[in-house]
């Protein structure tokens, strides 16, 4: 195996299990650019770990393994450990009897960076690669999913079109959230199919929507529509760009409630709505997608973020709570308070935080990468 040597005052970080090496951090790379795995050593030769390497990238090498090579190397038999460590946590917590819609592995956070993994209806994985080294290894994901009793199986690489790598279940999959049930395809959904990291806080807006008028701005499928119907919402709204995302949240919006006639799902661009909606929304959600894909939009973002968040507290009644998130992992929690702060300031409304919000435990963090607490959100009590 190839070798990436790393500066000697660069070494901190490793010492402190971060995952992440970046190319000024690199003493010498390996000359063969097809390399996908690596061996890590200092400067002066001392073996540290092993790493997906990407040879082009800023971001050279995730380290998926600290110390010396197990005995017998890393075959299967090292990835399928990873994989039912995994497993045995999320068995911890998920409630498998209202819930079968959960992730397997997190990428880093379950020591295999560049690989995520989420089960849909309970024998469902929809999976993908996103690194060289974690592509060269499907044939051996494959496998480990089937030997752990799964029986369908959906493969994509970064962002290319994906395929059914096994039989294709009969779509859309049903899948079963907190009791709620949805209508999910890997192979046209966004991420892997649907946004499980809201789970929970889909739940805690539910709890909040009694005879209240909900707002459910960039809605996709309609997560949060059905949790607020679920509340006793006294009317919903599910606003997207998308129009077949829309019909997503109708149809998932029947599934569950098939009496329910106060739900309207427009598909309209959610910045034009926000300025130009009626001010009688008791509950707002705010759950845009990432507006912020690298650290040289972050400060576009952040207007994005503003925007939206000023918009809404002008809008909603008094008495009236915004569950406000952002998704995008280089907005941290400490700035996209500070932003939503700007939007109350230049709002003139009095504003509360109820509480902070994550990701659910299924999608845990490595407390040496917390980089990995992307999701974050704010629940606001707006006078």
């Amino acid at each position: 195996m190839d070798a990436l040597y790393l500066r000697q005052e660069k070494l901190k970080p490793f010492l402190n299990r971060h995952p992440w090496i970046f190319s000024g951090a690199v003493k010498t790379r390996p000359n063969n650019p097809a390399s996908t795995k690596v061996e890590i050593r200092t400067e002066g030769g001392k073996q540290l770990g092993y790493g997906f390497y990407e040879h082009s990238a800023q971001l050279v090498c995730k380290v998926f393994h600290f110390g010396p090579a197990p005995e017998n190397g890393f075959d299967k038999e090292y990835w399928k450990q990873k994989l039912s460590e995994a497993y045995r946590l999320r068995q911890l917590v998920i409630n498998p009897e209202d819930t079968d819609t959960w992730r397997l592995c997190h990428a880093e956070a379950d020591g295999i960076p560049g690989l995520v993994a989420d089960v849909y209806g309970g024998n469902c994985i929809s999976f993908q690669t996103t690194s060289p080294g974690t592509l060269e290894l499907k044939e051996i994901w494959k496998e480990i999913f089937l030997e752990m009793g799964f029986d369908f199986l959906f493969h994509r690489h970064g962002k290319e079109e994906g395929a059914w790598i096994t039989e294709q279940p009969r779509l859309p999959v049903r899948s079963k959230e907190n009791g709620l049930s949805f209508l999910c395809d890997p192979a046209t959904g966004q991420k892997t199919g649907f946004f499980i990291d809201q789970r929970e806080n889909r739940k805690a807006v539910g709890s909040l929507c009694a005879g209240r008028k909900v707002l459910n701005a960039f809605s996709y499928s309609g997560g949060f529509s059905v949790y607020a119907i679920s509340g006793g919402a006294s009317e919903v709204i599910s606003a997207d760009i998308s129009k077949s995302a829309c019909q997503l949240a109708e149809q998932n919006v029947a599934v569950n409630f098939p009496d329910y006639e106060k739900h309207q799902s427009i598909a309209v661009d959610c910045f034009d709505y926000l300025r130009t909606m009626p001010d009688d929304f008791d509950l707002i959600v705010l759950d845009p997608p990432a507006f912020a894909k690298n650290r040289a939009s972050v400060e576009k973002a952040a207007r994005g973020y503003k925007e939206i968040n000023l918009q809404a507290m002008m809008k909603i009644r008094p008495g009236g709570i915004i569950a406000t998130f952002s998704c995008s992992q280089h907005i941290d929690s400490d700035l996209f308070q500070k932003i939503v702060f700007a939007a109350a300031a230049d709002s003139g409304r009095n504003v509360r935080i109820l509480a902070h919000a994550s990701q659910p435990p299924d999608h845990p963090v490595s407390i040496f990468h917390p980089e990995g607490a992307y999701l974050k959100g704010l629940f606001l009590y707006i006078e």
